[in-house]
Parts: structure tokens; C-alpha cells; sequence
């Protein structure tokens, strides 16, 4: 049984690609358009309501500069009028922020698919340590997805470190010296957040992550020739040896490449909180893809069950996330440390309809959605459930990280729009081709017979 990438999704993923680059180009260049000389005249458009002019997307006066000096975690007041050059301190740190959006977008843009294909590299690890029997007829769909990891790993690293050298330090205000220098916090984690560490730690977890990927694939294709399991058994032992290396590469990833946007915040939840967040969004994609592949007349073998299975995951780990969410939000609240509880305020203040619109796609949705368990069985309701998750989980990496790049100058135009279509249009190309490159079906793993008669 193979699989053909067709003309018309190569196409479409190539024209998505295209109108992306369209897209982020445009916002770069909307944004470098607001200069020194006229940043004056845009606030003052702003004030007069007349908004989203040079692609700031303002709600309101900018109050913080966390995303320009990394100093809003100190409280201070930046409305002040002392001069820099020409500009006034308000109007440098509004300057700074519009220069930041494009890239804070091509940033979400590019780690949510990313971690798309992390997360299903997780669970198809777990299939093999755990010696699933449901999954087999699934195992190329995952391996398919998890083509992306390397491409899109690299590309996520990539742009964190040419934000530092063309976007002056746009995403992590930890890597502008100066603010290092006056900023006493930041100087006491400059031991791990430095940017040479930064980047032999990146390289690292995208070594291990990639080392993995290769050889489990290639021993799950020699097993489709061999006459006896010994390669299956080498993806069991490696699958299970990977996860000990993935929950530590995944904590610290999350830590480096989204907590660390906001140096003077943290918490001791967030690795797992990141984790549920991409298993979840995994896990959907394997499904919505496999539902796809099934009605091209392909994956005979996967059948109402095996749908089932995958909404009953997206449903468990969409309570999972729920869970991590709200323990992480209710200790903060109820501490109510002024260190901690920023990080909730500016999202709340500026944030409201992204924020509260997550938790409902990302909770109530899919609770309402997926609790009847006939509806895990109907292939239109899962993808409609499916879509609504994803973009519940955008909207959450959105949420990471725009509040301390923009401030409140968010918006949802073309460069964010534009950075969905570019790493989206990639992302099935890189999936659609590496599933073209073997049969569809795993035909000697020992647990293939149990996995195409799995009913219940």
C-alpha cells in the first residue's frame, strides 16, 4: 500500500509557502516603515483611535517594555518623557515593539508546527516502549509527522538567534548586553542564559531528537524484510532509553525557547505544561491526517476504533493540559507574588480575547466536543474538533510569547497569518513526501495483527 503525494496538495502546499513569505515580507516591511522620524505621528494616529496603523495593532498606550529593556517585571514607569536623541523613552519602547511583532510572529508561526511534529515523536516512542498492540497500522503516519522535527527545530533556532543579530534582540531581551548589564536579576541566570550555551544546548536536543527519529524509522523499515523481530526489538529499547532523554530535552527546551522570552518569570510547571500542549496537538494531527489518507482509499486497516482511540487521547490530554493550566494559574493567583502574578496580569489586561478564547478551544470545546464516545467515531466531528484544538493551541503558543515581545501591540494580520501559511505550507510538504517514501503499513511488526483487528 504507498502513498503518492498528489499535484494538487503539493501545489497547494507550495502556493501556502508562497503566500506566507507574501505575508511575513509584508509585515517586516510595514513594520521598518515606523522609523525614528515618524514614530511620533503614529502614536498620535493611535491616540486618535484610528489604530492598527503600521501594523502596530495598539490597544491602548503602551505601559510596559519588557520585550525592549526587559525591565517591566521591575514595575517602572514608562510614560515618562525623558529623551533619547529625538524620542522620548515611550516612543522608543513603542518603536522597539513594532520592530519585534514580525518576528515574534514568524516565531510562533514556525514553533507551533514544530512542536506538532515533537509531540508526535513522543507518542510514537511511547507506542513502541510500551508495546502498544492498537497502533501499528498508525506507525507511518507518525513517522511521517516526525520527518518535520529536524527542519523545523532547525528553523525554530534559527530565527531565536537571528533575532538577536538583524532583529536586535526582538525575542529574548536576555541576549541585549545592556540590559544584562543593568539588569540584576537576568545577571544572576546569566550562567544558563547566555547565548553560546543557548545554542550548543539547542543543538543538542535537536541531535538527540533527530538521532532517534533516524534510526527508529530505519528499523521499523527493516522490519518490513526481516524474518525475525530483532529490529523491533532495537526501536523498543531505543524508544524507551529516547523518553528518558525527551523529558529532560523537552523541560529545558521549553525553559530556553519560550519561558526565557520573559527572563524575570518562571515556573517550575511549565515543562509539562508545554508537553501537554504539543502531545495534544500530536496526537490530533496524527488523527486528521489519517482520516485524510483513509478517504484517498488508503490505511484500510485503521478503522472506527483506531479513530476512537486517538479522540479519546485528544480528549484525555486536552483535560490533562486543563489541569497543568489551571494549577499553574491558581498557585500564582493565590500567592500572589508580584514577581509571578505580571505574568497573568499583562495576559489578562491586554490579552482578553486570545487568552480566554484558548482555554475555552483548548477546554470546553473539546470537552463538549468529544465527551460522547459515538462522536469519536464519526471521521467530520473529529476533524472539526481536531481544527478547533489547533487553533486553541496557536493561540496558546501566541499567548507565550507575544506579551513579553509586543506588549499590547498585538494583532492578528499578516505577518502572524503570513507565518502560519509559510511553516504550515512546509510542514506538508516535508510530511506528505516523507509519507510517499514507504508503504503505509508496517507489515512485519509482531503486533500488527492485534493492531488490524483492533475492534471494540
Amino acid at each position: 500500500m504507498e502513498y503518492k503525494i498528489s499535484n494538487r496538495l503539493r501545489i497547494g502546499a507550495i502556493i501556502m509557502v508562497v503566500l506566507g513569505l507574501l505575508g511575513v515580507g509584508y509585515g517586516f516591511m510595514d513594520a521598518n516603515s515606523v522609523t525614528e522620524d515618524n514614530i511620533s505621528e503614529v502614536l498620535a494616529a493611535e491616540h486618535h483611535g484610528h489604530g492598527d496603523v503600521h501594523a502596530t495593532g495598539a490597544h491602548g498606550d503602551s505601559h510596559g517594555e519588557a520585550a525592549a529593556h526587559g525591565s517591566e517585571a521591575h514595575g517602572e514607569d514608562h510614560h515618562g518623557e525623558e529623551v533619547h536623541g529625538n524620542m522620548s523613552e515611550h516612543e522608543e519602547h513603542a518603536l522597539h515593539q513594532i520592530h519585534n511583532r514580525p518576528w515574534a510572529a514568524i516565531y510562533v508561526g514556525a514553533f507551533f508546527f514544530f512542536m506538532i511534529a515533537l509531540g508526535v515523536l513522543a507518542f510514537y516512542a511511547i507506542q513502541y516502549a510500551a508495546q502498544a498492540g492498537w497502533s501499528p497500522v498508525l506507525f507511518r503516519v507518525m513517522e511521517g509527522i516526525t520527518a518535520y522535527v529536524l527542519p523545523g527545530a532547525v528553523i525554530v533556532l534559527l530565527i531565536a538567534v537571528a533575532s538577536h543579530y538583524l532583529g536586535h534582540n526582538s525575542i529574548f531581551v536576555w541576549m541585549d548586553p545592556d540590559v544584562v548589564a543593568h539588569d540584576k536579576l537576568i545577571q544572576g541566570k546569566s550562567g544558563w542564559l547566555n547565548l553560546p550555551w543557548f545554542i550548543i544546548r539547542g543543538i543538542i536536543f535537536i541531535s538527540g531528537w533527530a538521532l532517534y527519529r533516524h534510526f527508529s524509522r530505519k528499523f521499523s523499515l527493516a522490519q518490513d524484510e526481516a524474518d525475525d523481530n530483532k529490529n523491533f526489538k532495537k526501536n523498543f529499547r531505543i524508544s524507551a532509553a529516547f523518553l528518558v532523554f525527551y523529558i529532560y530535552t523537552e523541560s529545558m527546551m521549553s525553559w530556553d525557547w519560550i519561558m526565557s522570552v520573559d527572563p524575570h518569570w518562571f515556573s517550575t510547571l511549565f515543562g509539562w505544561y508545554v508537553f501537554a500542549s504539543m502531545f495534544v496537538s500530536g496526537i490530533t494531527v496524527i488523527a486528521m491526517i489519517s482520516i485524510y489518507l483513509k478517504s484517498k482509499g488508503l490505511l484500510e486497516f485503521v478503522n472506527d476504533s483506531h479513530i476512537h482511540d486517538l479522540a479519546k487521547f485528544m480528549f484525555g490530554i486536552s483535560i490533562f493540559w486543563t489541569y497543568l493550566w489551571f494549577s499553574q494559574f491558581m498557585l500564582i493567583w493565590y500567592s500572589n507574588i508580584p514577581e509571578e502574578v505580571t505574568y497573568f496580569v499583562t495576559r489578562i489586561e491586554h490579552y482578553k480575547l486570545p487568552f480566554f478564547g484558548m482555554l475555552a478551544m483548548n477546554f470546553i470545546f473539546p470537552l463538549l466536543l468529544l465527551m460522547n464516545s459515538d462522536y469519536k467515531r464519526i471521521n467530520w466531528f473529529v476533524v472539526m474538533a481536531g481544527i478547533v484544538i489547533l487553533c486553541g493551541h496557536y493561540l496558546d503558543v501566541f499567548n507565550w510569547i507575544m506579551p513579553a515581545t509586543v506588549v499590547d501591540r498585538w494583532f492578528i494580520g499578516a505577518p502572524e497569518i503570513g507565518a502560519v501559511l509559510l511553516f504550515g505550507g512546509l510542514f506538508l510538504l516535508v510530511v506528505f513526501t516523507a509519507l510517499g517514501k514507504a508503504p503505509l503499513l508496517a507489515k512485519r511488526n509482531p503486533f500488527m495483527k492485534e493492531s488490524e483487528h483492533f475492534h471494540y
